[in-house]
């Protein structure tokens, strides 16, 4: 049995002299970047933007999101985690004030229809919320309770119209191997994880009391899909979940293929969609789904995965993608409306070749519901290749692009100097 929702807290870090002002509307609306937004800031971004440094040395953020009124609240995870709201009251574009909301650790959180939901790896709670206070009205409803944890436990989700609450419920094994990450070890077949695991669940998202068993099975055989993101204007649900690792480890791979293989994935999803984890992994170097070697694949056979869905985009092995935003504001240069950010966490399975992800990176689209196949990175770390560690992204109502770094526990704003 999982513990209770904790407490919800209210404390105000003693070194922040001010609440904000009577209508709590803060400063980061502000059209025009502030003297401290910097093209020479820790990010290292493309021509014509700058970043400035929110606030630091927030602990483990995962996601965030950013209020109508400007003010920005992430969630954190581990012993320290929980709710965090940050209000810049002076115009410097840094958060003078931060509030503690609630102190138990997670990854999602999102603003929706007047409420703020939150999700613990078992949970997802809501408080109702209005723009511009400093607390939440009253306890937190739970939503949904009981999900599974261990394995791949962080929860993620996003709304999908109407009343539709789409979770990522991640896999609790790596390709539902009979020994987990075992050598050689053959995979369970049928994988019994996925009728509980790897993919996404509809729920309501006003019912509270729901458990698993509530809800419907969206979409099967994505292994972990933290990023999550809907279209605006069109209504699609996109995803990037995290492939599976350990092909040369396990199975005998060359190094040069163990480092790329299998791509992390962005796909759309429709209800019923399979993509085919763990039967199947897609190599984007030949540009198809091929058969898992722990049920009899050779790397380049096809067999049951000419029936999984093929992603939109594939990207090198391993770079672990955390969060998406589709762009649909004004400030970023033109080129960017209508696409599509992405963050990547940054890898560990590549070795001994160089590790890689470390990034955020943008992908145009020719139009809704079509990308234009290509990708760039726009954001990396001016300290070097691996220590920016991006997790969160939002776009604030200003159209500024919120970047949360779990290795520094920074959140940055980024802003277009020029459009």
């Amino acid at each position: 049995m999982r513990p209770p929702v904790a407490a919800t807290l209210i404390v105000l870090i003693p070194l922040l002299l001010t609440e904000g002002n009577a209508a709590g509307v803060s400063p980061l609306l502000a059209q025009q970047p502030p003297a401290g937004c910097s093209g020479s800031s820790g990010l290292r971004l493309p021509e014509g933007f700058c970043a400035i440094e929110v606030a630091e040395s927030l602990g483990r953020i995962r996601q965030l999101t950013v209020l109508p009124n400007g003010d920005v609240v992430i969630a954190s995870r581990g012993a320290e985690g929980g709710l965090t709201l940050l209000r810049d009251t002076t115009g410097d574009g840094r958060a003078d004030v931060r509030r503690l909301l609630h102190g138990e650790g997670g990854t999602g959180v999102q603003w929706h229809d007047g409420w703020l939901y939150f999700s613990p790896e078992w949970q997802v709670v809501r408080w109702r919320w209005e723009p511009g206070t400093l607390e939440p009205g009253g306890a937190p409803q739970v939503i949904v309770d009981g999900l599974p944890t261990g394995g791949h436990g962080a929860k993620t989700f996003t709304f999908l119209g109407g009343d539709s609450l789409v979770v990522n419920i991640g896999s609790q094994s790596n390709s539902c191997q009979r020994e987990d990450r075992g050598y050689r070890s053959p995979g369970h077949d049928p994988c019994t994880e996925l009728e509980t695991r790897a993919g996404l669940w509809l729920f309501s998202a006003s019912t509270p009391g729901q458990t698993q068993a509530s809800g419907t099975r969206y979409a099967t055989g994505l292994r972990n899909a933290m990023a999550l993101a809907v279209e605006p204007g069109s209504g699609r649900l996109y995803a990037a979940p995290h492939g599976r690792d350990q092909l040369t480890q396990n199975w005998g791979y060359s190094e040069a293929l163990g480092a790329e293989l299998p791509s992390e994935e962005f796909v759309q999803v429709n209800a019923g969609d399979d993509f085919g984890w763990p039967y199947c992994y897609y190599d984007h170097q030949q540009g198809a789904k091929v058969l898992a070697p722990e049920y009899g694949g050779d790397g380049k056979t096809t067999g049951r995965c000419a029936a999984a869905r093929n992603p939109l985009i594939g990207f090198p092995g391993h770079w672990a993608p955390m969060a998406m935003t589709f762009y649909d504001a004004a400030q970023f240069p033109a080129r960017y409306r209508g696409g599509v950010f992405i963050s990547f966490h940054g890898s560990w399975n590549r070795s001994p070749l160089p590790q890689e992800g470390f990034r955020v990176v943008f992908a145009p689209f020719v139009e809704p519901g079509r990308p234009a196949g290509a990708y760039e990175t726009f954001a990396t770390s001016r300290e070097g290749p691996t220590q920016l560690r991006p997790n969160g992204l939002a776009v604030g109502p200003d159209g500024s692009l919120y970047i949360a770094d779990e290795r520094s526990g920074t959140v940055f704003r980024v802003m277009a100097i020029t459009k």
